[in-house]
């Protein structure tokens, strides 16, 4: 670590001999004023990892994201024709003076895998090109059959996807179990339960009848031949009806829907979502039969290379993928194989693909993502796993002197699966290029060559540059919030606060033992994904830890199969599995009566809009609204609590329909948005701002940070109480009309915390949340855990898949699966109190574990 940090100790430049700052190894910021960063300057050097702390909201990322790689991203635009610029979607120019020494920058930003079911791992990291590429040019096809182009290997294009499936690989449709749920039952009796209801059911029923088919014997006795025309045919016969329930109604002329027809007519055509959610029960979703879940057409399936097609290759591990292509690689001469006269299996085509393709698949596995298969849909993937992809492609890309913008890099890794991220961060170095993380792991910044602290607080209690240098200089930064975690030894004691900043130690309990199972849920045969005839228990009325690479099974087990038991067992028949193709996966479920409630709180944003914010989620906004509207002004004006919501129509400013600010359309430029010319921002109009409440205007209330406003509204006790519960989850700078669209996943989480924790508390509740210490400085793990021991110690239950060992080391009982990823993992290694798993011989968990106990 010593030869690391001389290597970032540069002299300053020569007063006799200028240098440029190209020169002089540093990019220097001059004047940065984005968000809360207070007109800062700070020199940070090229060639080096460097990692930006400080607490959430003290501006690091305003300094790494905002300014550096905006700036960057500014300077590359700049470069482009103007009427180009329009076509791409480009960024804000930042607030700053000036930047100098900035190379071309890079972004990689945590976020979850895109929504898209098309979105593979092959497809993020590109190896499917490669894949399809060697099929094309270097497959063996059947005979006769002339060369495919690359694009018919791929589901998502025209030519290669399966016309049954469309290339999704699943089919949407109905059999006769789904169709007829109880063939106990006549036709008349209501068997086709998929038919509509009421009269166009009857009049279905009358047109069989006169069409000669039996209406009143129960439909598992009616002829199999009978029963397929009556739900499948396509046919539609129009025949002459006379009402069977009404005999003086007049004959009229009836057409035939088959039951599937009808299903599949309302799907495409109704504009009822009630008759569309209606049918859709009685769909069936599973492997397409067509293409057997491939998404390809048969023409690509016939192509083999190894003796396998590509649906067959996307299927497997990397690590398996990279045993079948090994051997062309090793190919000494393409000339020396004996191969049929059809294959290109032994050309030098073959081997150049092949050899790139294995060299690149060997990023990922030494990145421990060798369980994952390319076929895998990125949905399903966890955001370190997304993460390590889009890192392991850019390591493979070549380029050289480009600085790499990482967010949290280290966010969902297991321990273990940190430090193998750490060497590719080298090697990204050791290419000759720079490397900027966003970083809140102590292990992570301890690696770095060279440290950036911010703060030292938060929001407007931040925004200034503490330390930039070797990391070690921190130790003698003692207004520093993050030097405590980084250097235990500077704090006095286990739980006390230095001179100006958090306790100093982990998130354990103060008290010295675990607290005791009050009771158990316990799911038996678990089957989903890796996970397989599993059987788990879970302490009621303690703190759970469940723990495991990525990969392993945490959040198949917790986030989806426990929630989704105990919320059917809480709301039965309202419960939707998170994966629809895979049924309720336990086989069997014990101990649920000790629950009365289910809480999940997860980072999802709180809105998608700017119109939803802190305040309106919360509820305080509401009791605000109720003060200003009680005002003298506001009642003799007639002004209600409406009045005062940008919202709704009334009070807000009808020029940028309460949103604050206006699109702005410039000729051969990127449209941009800019504030509202009538409200300024403001979102309301004049008549509302005029009515004041202790002097300040419904905007003004707004504008206020959670800190300042739990003083000025301290005497009202709904709102008071909501101020209160975000203070404590260490939101304080955050302002009440912050616009959604601008929180973290981790900051939205916390609001939806102190939402919870504002409720006058039950007991008996269970509350589930997914690594809630992503994206949180370790002084705020200390104030979001103390909320959760809190939840704990009122009677409640509390279950968080996590991976920062201070955490796990605090819970009262731990979970650890593994031993790997993938089909690797799906077992539970070890279970007990964090001391004994610590202790595990086989758990990847335990030595992490054992470590946190020793800080």
């Amino acid at each position: 670590m010593d030869s690391k940090l001389m290597t970032t100790q540069r002299p300053g430049p020569d007063p006799a001999a200028p240098q440029s700052p190209a020169e002089d190894g540093f990019v220097r910021v001059h004047g940065a004023r984005e968000n809360n960063l207070r007109n800062i300057d700070v020199d940070v050097p090229r060639d080096s990892i460097v990692a930006f702390t400080g607490v959430s909201g003290s501006g690091k990322s305003s300094l790494a994201f905002g300014t550096i790689f905006a700036e960057a991203q500014r300077r590359y635009f700049e470069s482009v024709a103007p009427y180009a610029r329009r076509l791409i979607q480009q960024g804000h120019n930042p607030k700053v003076e000036s930047i100098t020494g900035l190379p071309p920058a890079v972004a990689l930003q945590q976020r979850r895998g895109t929504a898209s079911t098309r979105s593979s791992v092959g497809t993020v990291t590109t190896l499917s090109n490669s894949l399809r590429m060697l099929f094309s040019r270097s497959g063996t096809y059947p005979d006769g059959v002339g060369q495919l182009d690359s694009d018919a290997f791929s589901p998502n294009t025209a030519a290669g996807a399966c016309p049954e499936c469309h290339g999704l690989g699943t089919a949407h449709t109905v059999t006769e179990a789904s169709l007829v749920p109880d063939p106990t039952l006549s036709i008349r009796d209501g068997a086709i339960a998929a038919w509509p209801g009421a009269w166009q059911g009857k009049n279905l029923r009358d047109i069989l009848s006169h069409l000669g088919y039996d209406v009143d014997t129960p439909w598992r006795k009616l002829p199999k031949k009978d029963r397929d025309w009556i739900l499948f045919t396509e046919e539609q016969p129009v025949v002459e009806v006379t009402p069977q329930r009404d005999r003086v109604a007049k004959p009229y002329k009836g057409r035939f829907w088959s039951a599937r027809s009808y299903v599949m007519h309302t799907l495409a055509d109704s504009k009822s979502t009630t008759m569309r959610d209606r049918v859709l029960r009685f769909m069936v979703s599973g492997p397409c039969p067509r293409c057997d879940g491939s998404g390809l057409r048969p023409e690509a399936l016939a192509v083999t290379f190894a003796g396998k097609n590509i649906a067959e290759l996307n299927a497997l591990p990397m690590t398996e993928l990279a045993d079948v292509i090994r051997p062309t690689t090793e190919l000494a001469s393409a000339g020396t194989a004996s191969r049929k006269q059809s294959s290109g299996e032994a050309t030098e085509v073959a081997v150049a693909i092949t050899r790139d393709l294995l060299k690149r698949l060997t990023v990922l596995t030494d990145l421990g993502l060798g369980y994952l298969a390319l076929g895998r849909q990125t949905p399903t993937l966890s955001p370190g796993e997304m993460q390590r992809l889009r890192i392991a492609t850019q390591l493979r890309s070549g380029l050289f002197g480009v600085v790499y913008v990482l967010d949290e890099p280290s966010a969902g890794l297991h321990p273990a699966d940190a430090e193998s991220l750490l060497d590719v961060l080298d090697q990204l170095k050791a290419s000759g290029n720079s490397v900027f993380v966003v970083e809140h792991n102590m292990e992570f910044v301890r690696a770095a060559d060279w440290l950036v602290d911010v703060g030292p607080r938060a929001g407007e209690g931040g925004g200034e540059i503490l330390y930039s240098g070797p990391v070690a200089g921190l130790a003698d930064v003692k207004e520093s919030v993050t030097r405590p975690f980084l250097f235990p030894a500077t704090s006095s004691a286990g739980n006390q606060k230095n001179d100006d900043g958090p306790a100093a130690a982990g998130s354990r309990r103060s008290t010295s033992q675990p607290r005791e199972a009050k009771e158990w849920v316990t799911l038996h045969n678990v089957n989903r994904h890796n996970l397989r005839d599993l059987e788990a228990g879970f302490p009621l009325g303690v703190l759970t830890a469940v723990t495991g690479v990525s990969g392993s099974g945490k959040s198949t087990l917790v986030s989806q199969v426990l929630a989704e038991v105990v919320d059917a067992e809480l709301h039965p028949g309202t419960i939707e599995t998170a994966d629809r193709d895979v049924p309720n996966s336990a086989g069997s479920v014990s101990g649920l009566h000790g629950l009365d409630r289910l809480v999940k709180v997860d980072q999802k944003p709180i809105g998608r809009t700017p119109r939803s914010n802190l305040a309106t989620y919360t509820g305080l906004f509401d009791g605000v609204r109720k003060e200003f509207a009680a005002t003298e002004d506001a009642r003799a004006r007639g002004f209600g609590p409406g009045r005062f919501s940008f919202n709704v129509a009334g009070g807000r400013c009808e020029t940028c329909q309460g949103e604050g600010f206006v699109a702005v359309e410039l000729l051969f430029l990127p449209g941009s948005y800019g504030p509202c010319p009538e409200c300024q921002g403001s979102r309301f109009n004049p008549e509302t701002l005029e009515v004041k409440y202790r002097g300040k205007s419904i905007a003004d209330v707004l504008g206020m940070t959670v800190e300042a406003a739990s003083d000025f509204l301290s005497d009202l006790p709904g709102v008071a109480r909501s101020l209160q519960t975000l203070l404590e989850v260490g939101l304080g700078y955050l302002r009440l009309g912050q616009p959604a669209t601008e929180l973290s996943g981790g900051e939205a989480q916390r609001i939806k915390l102190a939402t919870e924790l504002q409720r006058i508390q039950r007991g008996h509740t269970l509350y589930i949340l997914d690594e809630p210490t992503t994206g949180l400085h370790p002084a705020d793990v200390q104030l979001l855990m103390a909320q959760l021991h809190r939840l704990v110690d009122a009677g409640n239950t509390v279950i968080v898949v996590e991976h920062e060992m201070d955490v796990v080391a605090g819970a009262d009982w731990v979970i650890d699966l593994g031993p790997g990823g993938g089909d690797a993992g799906g077992t539970i290694i070890a279970a007990g109190p964090p001391a004994a798993v610590a202790r595990s011989t086989t758990s990847r968990t335990a030595p992490y574990l054992a470590a946190a106990y020793g800080r």
